[in-house]
């Protein structure tokens, strides 16, 4: 993470005095508190938030913001859990359940592309060898594509079904080709939350446990939160100091990815959080995760105006073009599905940043002109 330009310090005129000593942190690089994280959560002063968060978004890659040619795959949407949120996750023999074969999934997957996403639902009876030969057969068919794929909820699943260590499982998918993780399946690490709407799903202790040991072996990840559900602010700002300071002491994370519940026909809230919603949680997020190099505004739920926005409110990614994605789309997310590259480089350009596309790995493939 470093500064490529000097970032001039903005003039921030405040109407909301409780966030003056909380940007004077900022301005020194001192990080800030739960106590100022809930201020900002909760402030009316949008606008000073996300000059804020944007200058500490600036003083890492200055007007630079990243995206990447990508496809999502989902190889089932069969599931032994049956997660309250879910809209996406099915039983055998339902009418609108599937599973891909090989031919399939490479038929979705192009040359051009950067990176490929893998996650699915816990299939009942899918062998081990069948999840690492997605991984495999990708590899060998598309060695220039960097895959990241299976939620620490899937590793999880495959440590515990197969009877085999997480050690095993990460080295037998490294070998196969895997290179990074998602950040899915951290939904909001809270007990409260855990047992009313995800009781068989993974503990925060267990997530943060596996995404630490991908870490210590060399596999880099991104983290998720759920919100504007059934949690509360504070258990939010929670998840962003467990996040945080699992940082700290096993650094790996790439992006932090505050992901919007989705109504869907779960209705656990009579409506989507608002767009101001969205921009405040991007820029908490920004101003709380001072050691997590991009925060993500995701496209694909928060839509595409609200996410050109978030630019300027502390994000610094935008995730990709995605081709297809059928897990927030399960749940009616109103973003079209496939935006192009070309789509990309404008919501970039009219927040007035520079366009870089790089690959899983964040490295950088094209800097385009502003």
């Amino acid at each position: 993470m470093t500064t490529e330009t000097e970032v001039k310090v903005p003039e921030i005129i405040f109407k909301d005095d409780a966030l003056t000593p909380i940007w004077e942190k900022v301005k020194r690089e001192e990080r800030i508190s739960f106590e100022d994280g809930l201020v900002c959560l909760q402030t009316d002063d949008i606008v000073s938030l996300g000059q804020m968060a944007d200058y500490a978004k600036r003083r890492l890659w200055g007007d630079k913001v990243y995206f990447v040619f990508n496809r999502q795959i989902n190889p089932t949407n069969i599931c032994v859990l049956s997660c309250t949120f879910c809209d996406f996750a099915k039983k055998k023999g339902d009418e609108d359940a599937y599973e891909m074969g090989m031919e399939e999934i490479l038929g979705k997957l192009d040359p051009e592309m950067h990176e490929v996403h893998i996650v699915g639902g816990h299939h009942p009876d899918w062998p081990f060898e069948r999840y690492e030969g997605i991984i495999r057969g990708i590899h060998e068919a598309y060695p220039s594509i960097r895959i990241k794929a299976w939620t620490a909820a899937e590793i999880d699943y495959f440590s515990k079904r197969f009877r085999m260590s997480e050690e095993e499982v990460f080295s037998r998918m490294k070998d196969a080709g895997m290179v990074s993780m998602p950040g899915g399946g951290a939904e909001v690490f809270s007990n409260r939350v855990r047992k009313q709407l995800f009781p068989g799903k993974n503990s925060a202790e267990r997530w943060l446990e596996i995404h630490r040991m991908a870490h210590t072996m060399g596999i880099k990840s991104n983290a998720t939160l759920l919100y504007g559900h059934i949690e509360t602010l504070e258990e939010r700002l929670q998840h962003m100091i467990l996040l945080r300071e699992l940082q700290d002491e096993a650094p790996g994370f790439f992006a932090f990815i505050p992901l919007e519940y989705q109504v869907g026909t779960t209705n656990l809230v009579p409506r989507q959080a608002s767009a101001l919603e969205d921009l405040r949680t991007i820029a908490t997020s920004r101003l709380m995760l001072d050691n997590f190099p991009h925060i993500k505004a995701y496209w694909v739920m928060i839509g595409e105006e609200t996410a050109s926005i978030a630019l300027n409110f502390g994000a610094s990614d935008l995730d990709g073009t995605i081709g297809e994605e059928r897990i927030a789309h399960a749940a009616k997310a109103a973003s079209p599905v496939g935006l192009a590259r070309a789509r990309m480089l404008r919501l970039i350009g009219d927040a007035g940043k520079i366009p870089v596309e790089r690959d899983a790995l964040y490295n950088e493939i094209h800097v385009y002109d502003s």
